[in-house]
């Protein structure tokens, strides 16, 4: 078993110990988010595999961009969603256990949408808390959506996907009282929690979890395909539920029927804290934060349900450990993963872009990294693939993005308090 070393939890976002106090002083101070997606590990394997090159970031030749800001004032934003109802409201999940409301005209309403602080055991600091926010696509006609929350029931920390369901008579605001629990996951440690939910061009509700946490996966989670952490989980939330579930199951789930929980769409992940689908194509598009040395984006289409994205036999394209087995015959690997010599140490993943305001990234994927606050696009051309700096936001700071219903897309800055939008300069 490979030797681990743990990060420090504060409010917010964790951070790694330093061997220079001083550094680690501002660390503790201005990266407060950070163990929530990474933990820290030596180790290393002897899984053999073919390293990608990683392109050096450079600046975007004909455009620049920069960031408007759309509302400010929020704690610890770390999702921002948009529901297809027709209102052009933003939804700014908050950490601590709110969800916010931009109106369309970038006034903010004076009370929460949701408040699940009061909830039986909500916990919140350090990587736990309000963590994700899917509005289901019939929203306008059933008001229902879904979050990613932890509590601590009995000292045992869990993971809570719930849904809820909008008044009828306020839209503004969505009772607590309303929550069914569709189901939890016991969390053996504190960080690693995943966070981010989306609905597939199909319908189905996706749940990205992490390996359950500590540092090097100890657990052999990701590997194990009876236990869904270390997974894309993908669930049936309109059809009958199954026996003994809360929900139903999709038939074509990899696993249903056979050996394997019947949830399960992808397995070997580590941490896949913000993930998104292409609305073109409806191809899945996932940022797994790292171990020690790489982050990776991961890009699957439909039609890769069941995919092994290698971890902790890997990190990024690049071997980790041997401690876990691995299971099934073939490991997918990233399409694109960069190393921390930049100081770039925990991917966000983001959007492809399909709106009007910013031509230059057409079709682009957009994403980000939070220690070091950079957003960068992601461009294919044959087989390879080309990482190219947008902008800056702020060192611990970059949390999460959205897309609205245009396809415009907005940055949740996590230390700033701030929601703004990406921008193309001398565009609208």
């Amino acid at each position: 078993m490979c030797g681990s070393k743990m990060g420090t939890i504060v409010r917010g976002f964790p951070v790694r110990i330093r061997d220079d106090r001083s550094k680690r002083k501002v660390l503790v101070h201005v990266l407060s988010m950070w163990l929530i997606l990474t933990g820290q590990a030596g180790c290393s394997g002897g899984y053999s595999s073919s390293p990608a090159p990683t392109p050096t970031p450079t600046p975007t030749p004909n455009a620049t961009f920069d960031l408007v800001s759309v509302a400010t004032g929020f704690t610890n934003p770390e999702d921002v969603q948009q529901p297809n109802d027709g209102s052009g409201r933003l939804f700014v999940v908050e950490q601590g256990g709110r969800i916010q409301i931009i109106r369309s005209d970038g006034t903010r309403v004076t009370s929460p949408f949701l408040d699940v602080t009061g909830k039986s055991g909500f916990t919140s600091g350090g990587e736990t808390g309000l963590l994700g926010l899917a509005f289901h696509p019939m929203y306008a006609q059933n008001r229902r959506f879904f979050v990613n929350y932890t509590r601590t029931i009995g000292g045992q920390l869990q993971t809570v996907i719930a849904e809820f369901t909008a008044s009828a008579t306020n839209a503004n605001f969505a009772d607590a009282t309303t929550e069914n629990i569709l189901f939890t996951v016991d969390q053996p440690f504190a960080n690693h929690n995943g966070g981010g939910l989306a609905f597939g061009k199909e319908g189905s509700l996706y749940i990205g979890l992490g390996d359950g946490g500590s540092a090097g996966d100890p657990q052999c989670n990701a590997q194990n395909i009876n236990v869904l952490l270390g997974k894309m989980l993908r669930i049936d939330v309109d059809s009958t539920a199954a026996p003994g579930l809360n929900y139903a199951l999709p038939l074509d789930n990899p696993f249903v029927g056979k050996t394997g929980r019947g949830e399960i769409w992808l397995y070997g992940l580590r941490n896949p804290f913000r993930f998104s689908f292409d609305s073109a194509n409806g191809n899945l598009w996932i940022g797994d934060v790292g171990q020690n040395s790489f982050e990776e984006v991961d890009l699957l289409t439909p039609q890769q349900g069941g995919s092994n994205m290698g971890w902790n036999l890997r990190e990024g394209t690049h071997p980790f450990s041997t401690a876990c087995t691995q299971t099934g015959n073939t490991l997918t690997d990233p399409i694109f993963d960069y190393d921390r010599s930049q100081g770039d140490e925990t991917v966000i993943g983001g959007h492809v872009y399909h709106g009007t305001k910013m031509p230059a990234l057409a079709g682009a994927f957009v994403f980000g990294d939070f220690i070091s606050g950079r957003v960068w696009s992601l461009t294919q051309s044959g087989q390879s693939w080309t990482r190219t700096f947008l902008l800056n936001t702020a060192g611990g700071d970059l949390a999460g993005f959205g897309r609205d219903q245009a396809g415009e897309l907005y940055v949740a800055r996590y230390s700033t308090g701030v929601v703004a939008r990406v921008h193309q300069v001398g565009q609208p």
